[in-house]
């Protein structure tokens, strides 16, 4: 394929990609205005949310350089900041490999062996949806028992299951099956260090709270009066968010992600107030995803291998 017709697939495809997320920006925003709702907007609580968000970004990028560096792939911060928020927008395309080979091409462009790119994304999307069903367990525990009687239970297992899945992502045979799984090509037959996965494991870890954080922020900067404790926050954003990446057709978990979300708020909240904060939240992710890449999407041409 020429350079040329590279280019305009390029743009093609981000278009897409802007056109489908701007439409389910727009529609959510709509959603929003109708919910029979009183809103108080707090602008404080609601930059905090954002500014919370994009350092749980810079975190997993750091994790991502982590796990690309236990394969002797380096790269920058600058350059990996670009790869990582741009291609994320892969999302909103319907099916979950866009981001993943979005992720590839473009690390190839900057240094980076294709092989490893797509590696690293398999394994902390394993890591992403271990440590997270982590957290479901333990925060949900204690948010969840009062009104799921019985849930502490099943919740335990969770968590047991989870950091089984978790310690195999430490052992390299399982790490191969798991990127054979993949379709990673056999370049990849060594897993990568264990420093690399310790570090993805409490990155997501830590974003997986910040992120429930965040959810609390917007919370309180929309809906003041709603009793929402932190760890049901917590909770709620994790187990939601893992629905949606779980339903392979849509597009960013959208209508997946806040079906669950209502479900588990409407009683705290009510289902107008639950309904109000998975619209607030998904307009709230839209905004710092594209926030976060567009910099780089307006300013920053490709960057090459540059290494710090």
């Amino acid at each position: 394929m020429g350079k040329t017709a590279w280019r305009i697939l390029q743009w093609g495809f981000g278009l897409l990609v802007v056109g489908l997320a701007l439409r389910a920006l727009i529609r959510n925003w709509d959603d929003l205005r109708h919910q029979t709702i009183q809103l108080e907007p707090q602008p404080l609580y609601l930059l905090a949310s954002v500014l919370v968000v994009w350092l749980m970004y810079a975190i997993l990028i750091w994790a991502w350089r982590m796990m690309l560096a236990s394969w002797g792939q380096e790269l920058s911060p600058l350059p990996a900041a670009r790869i990582w928020t741009v291609s994320s927008l892969g999302k909103y395309v319907p099916g979950k490999v866009w981001a993943v080979a979005g992720m590839a091409v473009m690390a190839q462009q900057a240094g980076i062996a294709a092989w490893a790119a797509t590696s690293s994304a398999v394994v902390l999307q394993a890591l992403a949806i271990g440590t997270g069903a982590a957290i479901v367990g333990v925060t949900g525990a204690v948010a969840l028992e009062a009104a799921h009687p019985g849930a502490r239970l099943a919740l335990g297992v969770l968590v047991v299951a989870s950091g089984v899945g978790i310690l195999l992502v430490l052992w390299p045979p399982a790490v191969r099956r798991l990127l054979r799984l993949g379709r990673v090509p056999v370049e990849a037959a060594m897993a990568p260090k264990a420093e690399g996965v310790i570090a993805g494991i409490i990155a997501n870890a830590i974003a997986w709270l910040g992120y429930g954080l965040a959810l609390w922020l917007l919370a309180r900067g929309l809906l003041p009066a709603a009793r929402l404790s932190l760890s049901l926050s917590v909770t709620v954003f994790t187990a939601s968010y893992l629905a949606g990446f779980l339903a392979l057709l849509a597009p960013g978990g959208l209508g997946v992600r806040e079906g669950l979300f209502i479900l588990m708020l409407q009683q705290p909240l009510g289902i107008a107030g639950a309904t109000a904060l998975a619209i607030a939240s998904r307009i709230l992710l839209t905004l710092t995803e594209f926030g976060a890449a567009a910099p780089f999407l307006l300013f920053f041409r490709r960057s090459t291998r540059v290494v710090l």
